[in-house]
């Protein structure tokens, strides 16, 4: 009997992860060949995981391809150009653009919009984003004296997020990010797929604020185009 419970118990295990989504052990990060940030005025900072293993920000690559900004990972990594500011009620969208699905990965990677950034580059820095997988899964996530999760580990599936037709293949998301009163929301390619109490955002351990400067994200080892990055008052 007890090969038997084992083979069934087994058999659980492996319905609760192909339910939950794909589990993978942690890659290691990549370093990118000519890393470096190009970009006049841009700047970024490697997630403090990253640091801790001696990851910096020329071991990922951001440079300017005619209007669309060209990211190679790496560590996993937030660029953002000090200049850029949001505040009251706004909206921050651009499109990503993976053109090789899982490239330079063996499993999907977010990338997405930065929204709330303050103390930038140094040890108190705060933010938030929205973040989607060419899997059709998003995540929102922030990061402040410790990173925080507002929509669990693994994040979640929407079917607004848009799925590649297999690895190697393109896959785009239309992303944005949204505070009006006492809300902040995600909405990718037109849907709107989380929305969270400001409340729940700025207070002790999260942000500072909602207002600050806004940018992109990406994952460790992923390769993406982002365009038309851009703020509108709401």
């Amino acid at each position: 009997m007890l090969p038997h419970r084992t083979h069934v118990f087994a058999a659980a295990v492996l319905a609760l992860a192909a339910g939950a989504g794909p589990l993978h052990a942690q890659e290691t990060a990549r370093t990118v060949a000519g890393g470096g940030i190009t970009v006049p005025g841009w700047m970024g900072t490697v997630d403090a995981s990253e640091a801790r293993r001696g990851m910096k920000v020329d071991q990922a690559k951001l440079s300017k391809e005619g209007d669309a900004l060209h990211v190679t990972t790496g560590p996993a990594i937030t660029y953002w150009n000090p200049a850029n500011k949001a505040s009251g009620d706004y909206t921050v969208k651009a499109t990503f653009t993976e053109p090789k699905y899982m490239n330079l990965n063996d499993h999907p990677h977010p990338y997405g919009i930065v929204i709330a950034g303050n103390d930038m580059g140094g040890a108190d820095e705060t933010y938030l984003y929205c973040a989607a997988y060419g899997n059709g899964t998003f995540i929102v996530r922030g990061m402040g004296p410790q990173p925080f999760q507002m929509n669990g580990r693994m994040g979640e599936r929407n079917a607004a997020v848009h799925r590649a037709a297999a690895p190697g293949k393109p896959v785009t998301q239309e992303i944005a990010m949204s505070v009006k009163g006492d809300q902040v929301s995600c909405s990718i390619n037109g849907t709107v797929v989380a929305t969270y109490a400001k409340s729940d955002l700025v207070t002790a351990g999260k942000l500072k604020s909602t207002d600050g400067v806004y940018g992109i994200r990406f994952a460790h080892n992923t390769e993406g185009t982002v365009t038309g990055l851009s703020v509108t008052k709401n």
